[in-house]
């Protein structure tokens, strides 16, 4: 392998970098639209970011601050057998772990462990709610439950996901759920549903419509342990559906995380795809 060397200017690689990501949204069933919508989120920061070559391929790399560590991120990476050296130059800058952002397939960071996946799906021009089940509106006397609710979930699954501890996982909280839901139940494009079989409450959802173009993103689709196991879980992504259609749009994504390979092989059997996921180890 030739020697690789970090380059002064990203010009020559950034054209190329760009029209390979968007080629992946494109792939994996984006409009164009949403496809570009992606890569502006995917190249955030990007004059920050370090650009290294052997001659016959890219490693673009950073390390940043995320949540009190020192993280860092492979954004690119076409030289072959070059992770040794994207991990080296990271762990050189203090990062304790290395995070990469997947569309197409693991490839070279199999061994990589999952931390999530965003998934997603077309929905029907005019899907229906099961048999049996029915979604209101959350009121708002109902929403402080809700959020308590959520929170302690979302801290439980990243933790599950093992990609932060405790401490930090609750401080990324407050940050996702501040930056989410600015004005609580009143934030704009967010709405809040109960999912009733034979009037009782079997499961909660919450969705945020036009969240890129033509997507509804499901934050939440929860069936209350209780009454796991009797079809609801299916049931949610119907409902789901149904939501992404009433705010006016066409597809349905959301973002599973790490470790809850339960849920994972039922979106697998519901037809949401992989669009982008996260991986990361320890360093």
């Amino acid at each position: 392998m030739s020697e690789i060397t970090v380059v002064a200017g990203q010009g020559e690689w950034r054209d190329g970098f760009e029209e390979r990501v968007l080629a992946g949204y494109r792939a994996a069933g984006c409009s164009e639209p949403l496809a570009r919508a992606l890569l502006e989120q995917a190249v955030e920061g990007i004059d920050d970011w370090t650009v290294a070559t052997d001659g016959t391929g890219w490693i673009a790399v950073q390390v940043a601050e995320d949540n009190g560590v020192t993280v860092g991120r492979i954004h690119d990476l076409t030289v072959p057998q070059g992770r040794p050296w994207a991990e080296r130059w990271c762990a050189e800058r203090g990062a304790q772990r290395v995070e990469v952002r997947l569309t197409g397939g693991a490839g070279a960071f199999a061994d990589y462990p999952v931390r999530g996946q965003f998934r997603m799906r077309a929905v029907a021009e005019q899907p229906e709610l099961p048999p049996g089940l029915s979604a209101r509106r959350l009121t708002e006397e109902e929403y402080p439950g809700w959020y308590a609710g959520e929170v302690a979930a979302y801290i439980a699954d990243v933790v599950r996901a093992g990609a932060l501890t405790p401490e930090q996982a609750r401080e990324k909280s407050d940050e996702v759920f501040a930056r989410y839901l600015p004005d609580g139940y009143e934030t704009p494009g967010h709405h809040f549903y109960a999912m009733e079989a034979d009037g009782v409450v079997v499961g909660t959802g919450w969705v945020n419509h036009g969240f890129l173009p033509g997507v509804t993103f499901g934050f939440s689709l929860e069936i209350y342990e209780e009454h796991r196991g009797k079809g609801y879980g299916r049931a949610a992504m119907a409902v789901g559906g149904w939501a992404t259609r009433q705010g006016g749009d066409e597809v349905m994504m959301f973002n599973v995380m790490g470790g809850n390979e339960v849920a994972m092989s039922l979106y697998d059997s519901a037809g949401f795809a992989v669009l982008i996921e996260n991986r990361s180890i320890e360093l």
